[in-house]
């Protein structure tokens, strides 16, 4: 499979990655071409997917049920005052998207489960687990080995 070429927008934004010898144009390319899947975005997922969004991660997965719930504020730092209540996915992605429009996003608000994880993973390249949670947790592992 081919690269995907940069556009004069993403050349601009990821300058400073294209000037390090061990990414450059080509390492780029391979960031915008990647997908990743984060399993929950609150308490690890909110500054992993910030980053990864930063980054240019071509597309980023986001499976959540949750709500954004004011006690979590405190350490869930991609939400809001604004958000509390709101479907943690939808919140993540427009505050993504406002972070960085030049990637795509894919919401789940669903829970994961056995029913649903082998084929939610599939489509992904690296899999983020941000659950706090064993059950979860070995339900990801599960899923990608």
């Amino acid at each position: 499979m081919s690269e995907p070429d940069l556009s004069n927008a993403e050349i601009a934004r990821y300058g400073k990655h294209l000037l390090i010898p061990e990414i450059g144009l080509s390492g780029q390319k391979k960031v915008k071409q990647a997908k990743v899947l984060i399993v929950r975005v609150g308490g690890l997922g909110s500054p992993i997917s910030l980053y990864l969004t930063a980054a240019g991660v071509g597309t980023l997965g986001l499976i959540d049920f949750d709500r954004v719930d004011n006690s979590n504020l405190q350490r869930q730092i991609l939400y809001s005052t604004s958000d509390v209540g709101k479907s943690k996915v939808d919140q993540a992605e427009a505050r993504l998207m406002a972070l960085n429009p030049l990637i795509n996003i894919r919401k789940y608000d669903i829970r994961l489960s056995a029913e649903n994880a082998e084929t939610l993973v599939q489509d992904y390249d690296v899999i983020v687990d941000g659950s706090d949670n064993f059950t979860t947790r070995y339900l990801v592992n599960d899923a990608c080995v």
